[in-house]
């Protein structure tokens, strides 16, 4: 185990009282704790931050410091985690594909972890559609809570598919092959620093759950209960307490609010 993974202080953070075996009730319970318990944000991106991967810097913001952060650093840390428990973990990269219609680069980092003979895609990094528990690749569905998903094989890729309103919507398609940290390492200094990065231009923090899954994108909040979509305009004066009341993040207002209301980080 790294020096650098304090994991009594991870399983404080994630609200486990004990580590899980390394068996499959052990990566559903971990998985479900991880992506309930610590947010998918971009606020240190939109602050011009450096976003950092190395296990003491993520052991620090995300555990310590109870901040968030997004698929880099979620995935990066659970890959520690999960192989100090002794998973075989591979981490590989996808190409997103929810809510765009061209190609996009390989700047979202998932794992898959083999357990029972078999490798099931975790991802605690994908934000508002993201999973709650692990899901094999037998192209079945799987439900989970309010949440359907599937994992299928498409013209060489493995496509992870989420159901609504009837139909499957593509969320990400990837190749299940080992990629090095230095591969995540190039996708991270685009995702973070690159100015035609979604997350360059808005504020964006994500939190799924059992029964609700929570979406702030800049002045605009909803909460997701299903199909059912609840949502309201956030005023600039509201938009700090929200974040720690709702998302439990403690963040500097000042240059939030500074940035946000420049052009490039504008809330319009």
């Amino acid at each position: 185990m790294s020096a650098d993974l304090e994991l009594d202080a991870y399983l404080r953070r994630i609200g486990l009282a004990s580590l899980p075996a390394a068996d499959l009730a052990g990566l559903r319970a971990l998985h479900l704790a991880h992506a309930s318990a610590i947010p998918f944000e971009n606020i240190d991106v939109l602050l011009g931050l450096p976003i950092r991967l190395d296990l003491a810097s993520l052991q620090e913001k995300l555990v310590a410091r109870r901040r968030g952060g997004y698929c880099f650093e979620h995935s990066t840390l659970f890959q520690a985690v999960l192989a100090a428990l002794g998973f075989k973990v591979t981490a590989c990269e996808a190409r997103v594909r929810l809510g765009v219609t061209g190609i996009l680069p390989r700047t979202h980092m998932l794992l898959l972890v083999q357990v029972e003979g078999a490798p099931w895609l975790c991802d605690v990094g994908f934000g508002l559609e993201g999973l709650l528990h692990p899901v094999p690749l037998d192209g079945e569905a799987h439900a989970q809570f309010q949440n359907t998903y599937r994992v299928v094989p498409v013209d060489g890729l493995e496509v992870l598919q989420s159901f609504h309103q009837g139909g499957w919507e593509d969320l990400y398609a990837f190749v299940p092959e080992a990629r090095l940290p230095i591969d995540f390492e190039v996708g991270n200094h685009y995702t973070s620093t690159h100015p035609d990065s979604r997350f360059r231009r808005n504020l964006i923090v994500q939190q799924p759950g059992p029964e609700v899954r929570r979406l702030l994108r800049n002045q605009a909040y909803a909460e997701l209960r299903g199909e059912e979509v609840v949502g309201r305009e956030v005023s600039l004066e509201a938009l700090i307490p929200l974040l720690s009341e709702v998302f439990g993040l403690e963040v500097p207002a000042e240059p939030l609010l500074a940035r946000l209301l420049q052009g490039e980080g504008s809330l319009s």
